[in-house]
């Protein structure tokens, strides 16, 4: 599944509650779900992994949506060339 594809099939579930919500709303559900990703990954526990990827991902997209945004434009805009700031890939910018 594409990005774009994966945005429009959050959409169709989940945007009309989504976008009753409210930004600000949603966005505090996205925060809860970043909490539980941060918790498996210090935890170490991989069987939860995924599915705290994916509900993070669904998040991010149901925002996006909310918001007027492209995820897959966004990310190809920015990200298309390379580093936004050095257009290496992979990145070469001093620091790291």
């Amino acid at each position: 599944m594409k990005i774009e594809e994966f945005q429009r099939r959050i959409e169709e579930i989940y945007f009309e509650r989504d976008s009753a919500r409210g930004l600000a709303g949603t966005h505090m559900w996205f925060c809860e779900e970043v909490g539980e990703l941060t918790r498996a990954l210090r935890r170490g526990h991989q069987d939860e992994l995924e599915g705290e990827f994916a509900d993070v991902f669904a998040w991010l997209s149901t925002l996006a949506s909310i918001a007027g945004v492209d995820l897959a434009q966004a990310a190809l805009k920015k990200y298309g060339e390379g580093c936004p700031r050095c257009t290496s890939i992979p990145c070469a910018c001093p620091g790291g």
